[in-house]
């Protein structure tokens, strides 16, 4: 194998990282449970940026029963933002990238 045709790989391969890592910058999903009563705003890294409660279901009751129902909302509205960040990066690389399943090379 050529060692100049390797270095060119290299390059467009470190290219390719770099945009990939500028449109997960660019991305920014919000995901919801509870219709609505819980939202967690996510980046394209997969950080949470923020969660929002509806002030009903953050009521002072307080009992277990309600404090399990909000942490499962929290993790739905989470995986529902994790889910959407995957849906967005995934049209962007594909439009970046001539439609190569990024994610899936990935193993997303």
């Amino acid at each position: 194998m050529d060692l100049s045709n390797l270095k060119e790989m290299m390059e467009r391969a470190q290219q390719m990282q770099q945009q990939m890592q500028q449109a997960m910058s660019q991305v920014q999903v919000e995901g919801s449970a509870g219709a609505g009563a819980v939202t967690v705003q996510m980046n394209g890294h997969k950080q949470v940026l923020r969660v929002q409660l509806d002030p009903a279901v953050a009521g002072s009751g307080g009992s277990s029963t309600d404090l399990e129902m909000l942490q499962d909302l929290i993790t739905a509205a989470c995986n529902d933002a994790t889910r959407k960040v995957d849906e967005a990066l995934q049209g962007k690389l594909a439009g970046a990238f001539g439609g190569m399943d990024m994610l899936g090379m990935l193993g997303k």
